[in-house]
């Protein structure tokens, strides 16, 4: 692979031909290269990458799963995948061969990980350690499906870490009632918790609301959007999943109080955020809140565990609850009804009416 020096700098540039996707033959110059060596090294490797080789670096192959992924995935759910792959995974694999690394490679890799702790000192909880196994095993399958890469070796080697399943907490009705009415001080905050509640929708699709969002006549408000705060930048995204995409009846009162919050909003456009706050804002007034009712601190997440729950103990089916909270399937809505141990009670108490009362 012939390279050239630029007798002005005394650098070093490589000048060669590829053929792109499309099959047409192109020439790709890279200048700046200190040395010989490492412009022919750049030549290699970036002709084994337009080529699909396998032989490429892992770093070189992590750029071509970011050029295939990214366009399909929302922007908050790329930058996750991103932070994992640069931090812990190219540190350790990034100049090994793709084809190369063997499940081996991928063991010392996972006891590398065991061993590292986060900011605060502490080993990284099992979740996170499955996330970054998973990540890596998405890049291997990735190389496998559409690069020729023969076989997994993340998969070869094991999982690492496991799921943890978070307490679902909630609050009952009682509890939310006390809550609000610590709210009633500060107007933003109290409409906002009362939405969270009485709609069961998300964090973000919450502080994604517009007033072009409400249709009063009907009674509903349509959610289509979330709201995520990324390097620094507000940024509107489609919601979590395509089941997100809903409209909810609104209950007549919490209709007339949300025409009441955008009436106080003077000057605000029919497209802009009705509720321009933070997700800190939120937690804060969550903190606030709860000590000065009385009432155990729950996520702001877990608001929508409670709402969800108030539906169930109502007696709603799982379908109609999984329409109006924009769960992707029913089996998640299941998942909610254990949350009231009441109804187990109850259950108890009328089989034992049924079982005495027999004959009666």
């Amino acid at each position: 692979m012939p390279v050239y020096k630029n007798s002005d700098s005394g650098t070093w540039y490589s000048m060669c031909w590829f053929t792109d996707w499309q099959g047409q033959r192109k020439q790709k110059c890279k200048r700046g290269f200190l040395t010989k060596r490492s412009a022919q090294d750049w030549e290699r490797e970036f002709l084994m990458q337009k080529q699909a080789d396998v032989h490429m670096t892992f770093e070189s192959f992590v750029k071509l799963y970011e050029r295939d992924v990214k366009p399909k995935l929302k922007l908050n759910t790329w930058l996750t995948k991103e932070s994992i792959i640069k931090k812990k995974i190219l540190p350790y694999l990034g100049e090994r061969n793709l084809s190369e690394i063997t499940a081996r490679d991928v063991i010392e890799w996972q006891n590398t990980i065991r061993s590292l702790t986060d900011s605060s000192g502490k080993p990284y909880s099992t979740t996170y350690l499955k996330t970054m196994h998973n990540q890596l095993s998405c890049l291997f399958n990735h190389a496998v499906r559409y690069y020729g890469l023969q076989s997994n070796p993340a998969a070869k080697a094991g999982n690492m870490g496991s799921e943890e399943r978070k307490e679902m907490l909630f609050w009952t009705k009682a509890e939310y009632l006390k809550f609000i009415d610590a709210m009633m001080d500060k107007p933003l905050s109290f409409y906002a918790f009362e939405m969270l509640y009485w709609c069961g929708i998300r964090e973000g699709e919450l502080l994604a609301l517009t007033p072009a969002d409400f249709d009063f006549e009907r009674g509903t408000v349509s959610i289509n959007k979330s709201y995520q705060r990324l390097k620094g930048r507000d940024v509107i995204t489609p919601p979590k999943t395509e089941k997100s995409n809903r409209t909810i009846q609104m209950p007549q009162f919490l209709g007339e109080e949300m025409q009441e919050y955008i009436k106080t909003l003077y000057g605000v456009e029919p497209t802009e955020r009705m509720f321009p706050i933070t997700k800190y804002y939120l937690h804060h007034e969550m903190d606030r809140g709860s000590k000065q009712a009385g009432v155990k601190r729950i996520r702001i997440h877990d608001i929508r565990h409670s709402a969800i729950s108030l539906l169930i103990d109502m007696g709603f089916s799982a379908i109609a609850i999984a329409d109006r909270v924009g769960h992707e399937s029913i089996d998640i809505t299941y998942n909610y009804a254990h949350l009231f141990p009441s109804r187990q009670t109850e259950m108890a108490q009328r089989l034992d009416f049924e079982r005495t009362s027999k004959g009666v």
